[in-house]
């Protein structure tokens, strides 16, 4: 196995949403979007997915370093953005909800947890995922949230 089956992918998906479930307490924003394809339509689904993990993609690039002598610099903790992009098989799926609630987003993370080990991970057919800060002298401070991640909602 070359280190992306679809098990593999499988248990990154669930581990990463375990991790956030059980961090929730911490939680102050979140959203989420899907479409439907149907299955004679891989191909919109891929390139939805590449258009959709690129755009995120795109945001992570950036470094939050503070400048020096700025009130950030120095700070221990800081929010992280947490971004999972998904392509599943299926439709049982929940997406609609993250943001609005923190139950809400909560039953979005636990039903992708879930969907995705499906067949062993059969059903998933790709995932991305990002965070930021990566980087433990980062600091995301919420200006940078408003402007690189205006998606997201409070809880």
């Amino acid at each position: 196995s070359g280190g992306n089956s679809n098990y593999e992918l499988a248990r990154l998906t669930n581990d990463v949403c375990l991790t956030l479930l059980r961090k929730s307490d911490d939680w102050v924003s979140a959203h989420s979007e899907s479409k439907w394809f149907s299955e004679n339509d891989a191909g919109g689904a891929e390139s939805l997915f590449n258009n959709w993990a690129n755009k995120e993609a795109a945001k992570f690039e950036k470094e939050y370093i503070p400048r020096s002598g700025s009130e950030e610099e120095g700070k221990l903790g800081t929010t992280v953005v947490v971004s999972l992009v998904v392509e599943i098989l299926g439709d049982s799926t929940k997406f609609d909800g993250a943001g609005y609630s923190l139950i809400g987003t909560k039953e979005v993370i636990a039903s992708l947890a879930a969907d995705c080990q499906v067949e062993d991970g059969e059903c998933l057919n790709a995932v991305e995922v990002f965070w930021t800060p990566s980087d433990p002298k980062e600091v995301l401070t919420n200006r940078d949230i408003i402007v690189d991640f205006p998606e997201l909602i409070t809880l």
